[in-house]
């Protein structure tokens, strides 16, 4: 089944968008160098898109988690090693080089949410940081020590809040990729410890 069929089967799990394919071109970029003993997490990985394109073009081992059961399945059947996990939390201490996260980044007026999955995909609360600031205070612990992560955000979610965030966790962040819209600006942040 080709992703323009998967539109329509899988109407609970985030396909790939703009944000899909630049946090991808971006990761990829910064991936070129690994090899075949790199370790790469894409948490929150939708249909399967990034983690896919960096399986694909480069040789790191590459296991995507998703929190959705619908995405988890469609991943599988990308033929990726997929993991039901709420952000980092089954994974082992060090256990990833890379971890490349498009998060659900859109502010929400808690009024205006519904619950389901594909709400929980997009809606970042009423700031756009309710799943970026948690994943900033625990993604340190899965990251190798010379490791990176490749973090999405949008101009909405507030850039400079992020980086900010990210420093108080240890990171630096500087930004390697970036799309302006009509509505917004999306920044992939590369951090380093």
């Amino acid at each position: 089944m080709g992703l323009e069929d998967r539109r329509d089967a899988e109407p609970e799990v985030y396909q790939p968008a703009e944000d899909s394919h630049l946090l991808a071109d971006a990761a990829c970029d910064g991936l070129a160098d690994a090899d075949e003993n790199d370790r790469v997490l894409e948490v929150g990985t939708g249909s399967g898109y990034v983690a896919g394109r960096i399986d694909a073009e480069t040789p790191a081992r590459v296991v995507a988690a998703d929190l959705n059961p619908h995405a988890v399945r469609q991943a599988r059947e990308e033929g990726l090693e997929t993991v039901r996990a709420d952000l980092v939390s089954p994974f082992a201490d060090a256990a990833f080089d890379a971890v490349v996260f498009n998060p659900p980044y859109l502010p929400t007026d808690p009024d205006n949410e519904w619950d389901d999955w594909m709400e929980r995909a997009l809606s970042g609360g009423e700031d756009g940081r309710a799943v970026i600031d948690p994943f900033l205070e625990r993604v340190p612990r899965v990251l190798a020590p010379d490791g990176v992560v490749y973090l999405l955000v949008s101009s909405l979610t507030g850039v400079d809040d992020v980086v900010e965030e990210a420093g108080e966790h240890g990171f630096s962040a500087v930004a390697v990729a970036d799309e302006s819209f009509p509505f917004e600006t999306l920044t992939v942040l590369e951090l380093l410890r």
